[in-house]
């Protein structure tokens, strides 16, 4: 998670939404990213979905079984969504979001009959720093 941290950090100073995402393999770093959406232009460029595709990449596979994504905020529901398509085995994630989340929140997706995979959700590492990294974000910018 402190990766993740560290890359929502840059996001942030990069003018970005301050979220990072890394995506692990038995422990060994596959893929990490931050938002992108501003720089690329492109409202599907979340830090977990360019994780997704960076590690599919890197693995030459379109299913991630095995692999675990770390990221800074809960999934919305296009993220949760990929997670699922993914077949990620494990979501770990820092700061809860009541408004936007869809994993703990919202549509709760994971629940769903009609979701396919439902990847083992740990939440609360790094609460603290994500929740203050966002917080402040948005505050800066009101």
């Amino acid at each position: 998670m402190r990766l993740a941290l560290d890359l929502a950090r840059a996001a942030a100073e990069a003018g970005e939404v301050p979220v990072g995402a890394v995506m692990t393999l038995d422990g060994t770093v596959v893929a990490t990213s931050a938002n992108a959406m501003r720089a690329a232009f492109d409202p599907t460029a979340h830090a977990e979905m360019l994780a997704i595709r960076r590690a599919a990449d890197a693995l030459q596979r379109s299913r991630l079984d095995g692999c675990d994504l770390w990221v800074t905020l809960e999934p919305c529901a296009m993220c949760a969504g990929a997670i699922a398509m993914a077949r990620i085995a494990r979501v770990y994630y820092a700061a809860p979001d009541p408004k936007g989340g869809a994993v703990d929140h919202g549509p709760r997706l994971f629940t769903q009959p009609t979701c396919h995979h439902r990847p083992e959700v740990i939440a609360g590492l790094g609460e603290g720093e994500a929740a203050a990294m966002l917080r402040r974000f948005f505050a800066e910018r009101r």
